[in-house]
């Protein structure tokens, strides 16, 4: 295959550092620092959160506004992507960073369980975001936990309230959500093929699924996501260093399927974003 493997990163999440991995970037500063080294280890794209300083997550602007300050130095050409989930607010505070005007932004657009509780995007919430995105010029990336999500992103962007070349993560290995499976995982590139040719999609695998969903993606012709916020490990008995390894682990899977990891350019030229010149 010749088409470029754009590798997202997602560089934390909203886990405590100390129960899990010292690596993984807190404060802004860490979190600048973590994604120039998966930068030049081959990511394209950085899917961002922004912690409180007791390592609680938060929708806070301000917060976001320096990390993409940061980040647009150090990793010039760099996709930011910011998360609009959940797990950092409620209501419209989940989408009010979007004034920021960053390359994407996350998109969630149905519910579903979460591991301890559902997480909640009812189609009000959903409207919003989508139409923010829009008056500021972001490009969502609808994160499909379900079937049905993929279905709501075609009906979405058919209908112009997800304009542009649609662009669909799925995520697999959520507990009590989608599971990583083979057959679902087949499923769903047969229905992006069917519903949506033109578009392009993604894959995220949680925890031990990670390196799997990435190498299905890859295989597949897709793009992947790894990083801390989803997986902690390289392996089962090693604690990933960074996320730099988790992205340099996806360069090899790329290589191994023959495939050329995209480069920035070739990011933005794929899923038609544009460098942002003001």
């Amino acid at each position: 295959m010749t088409t470029p493997c754009i590798i997202c990163v997602a560089i934390t999440g909203s886990v405590p550092r100390k129960a899990n991995n010292p690596a993984v970037p807190i404060t802004v500063a860490e979190q600048v620092e973590s994604t120039q080294a998966a930068f030049e280890a081959g990511a394209s794209i950085a899917h961002c959160h922004v912690r409180n300083d007791d390592e609680t997550p938060t929708s806070d602007p301000e917060k976001f506004a320096r990390l993409m300050e940061g980040l647009q130095k150090h990793c010039p050409g760099m996709i930011v992507q910011l998360s609009t989930g959940g797990r950092s607010g409620a209501g419209q505070a989940r989408g009010g960073m979007l004034p920021l005007k960053p390359d994407m932004a996350s998109l969630s657009v149905g519910s579903n369980n979460f591991p301890t509780r559902v997480y909640e995007n009812p189609p009000d919430l959903v409207d919003w975001l989508a139409s923010e995105m829009v008056t500021y010029g972001v490009k969502p990336e609808v994160e499909a936990f379900d079937l049905s999500h993929i279905h709501q992103a075609v009906k979405m962007n058919r209908e112009g309230r997800i304009p542009g070349r649609l662009y669909v993560q799925f995520v697999m290995g959520v507990k009590n959500a989608m599971p990583v499976d083979r057959d679902v995982f087949d499923y769903y590139v047969r229905t992006m093929d069917r519903l949506a040719p033109e578009a392009q999609w993604c894959a995220a695998g949680i925890g031990a699924g990670q390196i799997v969903v990435n190498e299905w993606a890859i295989a597949a012709g897709g793009h992947t996501r790894t990083g801390l916020e989803d997986n902690m490990r390289l392996d089962r008995d090693r604690l990933a260093p960074s996320n730099a390894a988790l992205v340099a682990r996806t360069v090899d899977l790329c290589e191994k399927h023959e495939r050329p990891v995209a480069t920035w350019q070739e990011a933005r030229e794929i899923l038609d974003v544009p460098l942002r010149t003001a």
